[in-house]
């Protein structure tokens, strides 16, 4: 099968003839018909947060489930399915709780990659999925299937930019109805932060990003107001917006550190910063701590949106199908997997939402 190898960090990836493993136990193929491009993706392709070459990355996908392993029963052969990178066992200290996605337990997969070069060399299998080629190996527990008449190259985006940006407000956030949000940034996460703020009843959702175009489009899904990230005095404007108060909640879905550090003045009193988007390894913040405690507020991590993948995407699936989630308005481009590079081009340009790999 094809892939899309990355043999160098920072360098354009390689389209080469891999194998992949027949699934064990436990475990599925799934035949790719689409995968997401995601800046985590991108992150690791620059050597931001390390990991060992050579590797084949992608984790936002969609597709159909070719084969199955032993002891499988949650998906079958046929089914059209979304791949996420969440493995979970069910059972353990985390996943008894309801965070699948901290999940303690190491799988097979973890301690031997399903795919190999033509030579017979290991692959990295990138965030547990490699869904940057024709074919992916993954535990079932990844994987869900959804209704044959949702388009995959659609539902692709739900594996992870809306499962993130959706769930770190409705999970981890858990927001109230009539609240103030802040979603700092509006590319493929933020836009779903903003839209998952609309749909759990905020009052007041407040758009932040350097680019006008995308504080536009975050007005097509659910913004009340916009600002931009390079005026010198955001923090006042949040405030008049929230009656002088600040807001109940803001998201930060970019990691770049001038969005964390900017964003604790947004915060109100008794309010949360929620941390969604990652930034590479190394770079480090300041708060004053003294403000934080005084005031009741919270910093918050969320990974994935705290998702349950049995249980998000079906409803996410639904609101799709209610017309109340927009997935196809995301989708920027589409491209085969021999133009790749020119899809990451474009999405580290800035110039994108979610490109898409059309297998």
């Amino acid at each position: 099968m094809k892939a899309a190898v990355c043999r160098q960090f920072g360098e354009p990836l390689v389209i080469e003839e891999i194998e992949v493993a027949a699934p064990g136990p436990g475990e599925i193929s799934v035949k790719m018909a689409a995968c997401a491009i995601c800046h985590s993706d991108i992150m690791y392709i620059d050597g931001a947060w390390g990991g060992v070459l050579p590797a084949v990355y992608g984790h936002e996908a969609a597709g159909t489930v070719e084969a199955v392993g032993e002891g499988v029963d949650t998906v079958a052969v046929g089914d059209h399915v979304v791949v996420t990178l969440i493995r979970s066992c069910g059972h353990c200290h985390y996943c008894a709780q309801g965070h699948s996605v901290a999940c303690e337990t190491s799988f097979a997969l973890d301690a031997q990659s399903p795919l190999r070069t033509k030579d017979g060399d290991l692959l990295t299998h990138g965030l547990r999925t490699g869904a940057f080629a024709e074919y992916v190996v993954v535990h079932n527990s990844q994987a869900v299937a959804i209704n044959r008449d949702i388009p995959l190259i659609s539902a692709s985006l739900l594996a992870c930019g809306v499962l993130t940006g959706f769930g770190a407000v409705t999970n981890t956030a858990n927001i109230s109805t009539g609240c103030s949000v802040v979603v700092v940034g509006t590319g493929g996460v933020g836009l779903n932060s903003v839209q998952g703020a609309a749909i759990a009843g905020a009052a007041t959702i407040i758009a932040i990003d350097i680019s006008d175009s995308k504080l536009e489009v975050a007005k097509a899904f659910g913004a009340t107001h916009s600002i931009k990230a390079t005026d010198k005095d955001v923090g006042k404007q949040v405030r008049a917006i929230t009656s002088g108060r600040g807001a109940d909640y803001v998201f930060v879905t970019v990691g770049a550190k001038a969005a964390i550090d900017g964003a604790y003045e947004l915060m109100g009193r008794t309010g949360s910063v929620v941390l969604v988007g990652m930034p590479a390894d190394g770079v480090m913040s300041q708060f004053e701590p003294c403000n934080i405690a005084a005031e009741s507020q919270r910093i918050i991590g969320s990974k994935m949106g705290s998702s349950r993948v049995p249980v998000d995407i079906p409803y996410l699936v639904s609101l799709y199908q209610q017309d109340r989630l927009k997935l196809d308005e995301l989708i920027s481009g589409t491209y085969p997997l021999e133009d790749i590079n020119e899809a990451i081009a474009s999405a580290k340009n800035g110039d994108a939402l979610r490109n898409v790999i059309v297998f």
